[in-house]
């Protein structure tokens, strides 16, 4: 009976060290999606279509001043400033994803 309880207890242990190696490769790959290229000009450019005149596209990539001025012109200008948000959307998902890296992510480029 003992030899039954160290097979089903090395059993758990074998199971666990599975589950925990599992767990660990989905969070690596969650994070390499999070942090792709690709990922940020795809949500930037469906954030700036969808809700643009609130700069949640100038968010997401780090431009956090120009966002809060997005912000400011829509509401200046009644909602007619949302259209650069939209405009900048259509943008970034017609950029190839080396142009939109290069020009939004290294180059730092924060309007159109």
């Amino acid at each position: 009976m003992s030899e039954e309880n160290n097979n089903l207890g090395d059993d758990i242990k074998k199971g666990a060290e599975a589950a925990a190696d599992s767990v660990n490769d989905f969070a690596n790959e969650a994070t390499g999606i999070v942090n792709s290229t690709e990922n940020k000009k795809m949500l930037a450019g469906i954030l700036g279509i969808l809700l643009g005149g609130f700069g949640v596209h100038k968010f997401i990539l780090g431009y956090t001043k120009e966002g809060i001025i997005q912000i400011i012109v829509t509401i200046v200008t009644c909602g007619i400033g949302s259209f650069i948000g939209l405009i900048e959307g259509i943008i970034y998902l017609t950029k190839s994803d080396e142009e939109f890296y290069q020009t939004y992510q290294v180059g730092k480029k924060p309007w159109f």
